[in-house]
């Protein structure tokens, strides 16, 4: 008896000085009735390096989870590709790719776009081609049109109550499934 109580006693000192109050910058979720301990604060996110500059403003900026593309098409170094915050606030951001870094959204520049925006109750639907993304997650494909100019196609799927969004100028569903899956899967 008296081993079976050392045991016991060890095993719930371990769990004490790994529970999720001894990790700080880190929150707790509950999922299928599992805890799970969930990174916050100051997690790295790994993206494509056309990101580097804007980061540190992104994440002073928005308190929602930031999911950035590690691919990215016509980035082959060919062409310089500028990420441009146009928005960034508690709840949202949107990003312009562009091929200057002066670039205000004119179609000779701009390659394409990047969103994201807490979900509320008056988040629309979601609309398109249903696509299959990483980790079990479904997107909504909408194909461009053009005019005078094309307009982007883009990609949208929902993850932790945040929506997201990428797009491309006259871009084809496999670039921006691509894209997509690499800000998903970091």
């Amino acid at each position: 008896m008296i081993l079976g109580f050392r045991k016991i006693s060890a095993v719930c000192a371990v769990f004490l000085l790994v529970s999720p109050s001894s990790f700080p910058q880190s929150a707790v979720a509950t999922v299928n009735n599992q805890t799970q301990l969930i990174a916050q604060g100051q997690a790295k996110i790994q993206s494509h390096p056309v990101f580097k500059s804007i980061l540190p403003k992104l994440k002073q900026k928005t308190q929602i989870n930031i999911l950035l593309p590690k691919f990215i098409p016509e980035s082959d170094g060919e062409n310089p590709i500028y990420a441009i915050i146009e928005t960034a606030s508690q709840k949202k951001y949107d990003i312009l790719l562009g091929f200057s870094p002066d670039c205000n959204g004119g179609t000779a520049c701009r390659l394409g776009v990047l969103s994201a925006e807490a979900v509320t109750q008056k988040t629309p639907r979601l609309a398109g081609k249903r696509v299959s993304l990483a980790k079990g997650i479904t997107g909504y494909f909408v194909d461009f049109s053009c005019g005078a100019n094309c307009s982007d196609a883009t990609l949208t799927w929902r993850q932790q109550s945040v929506q997201y969004t990428v797009g491309l100028k006259a871009g084809d569903r496999a670039s921006l499934v691509k894209m997509a899956n690499s800000a998903i899967n970091p």
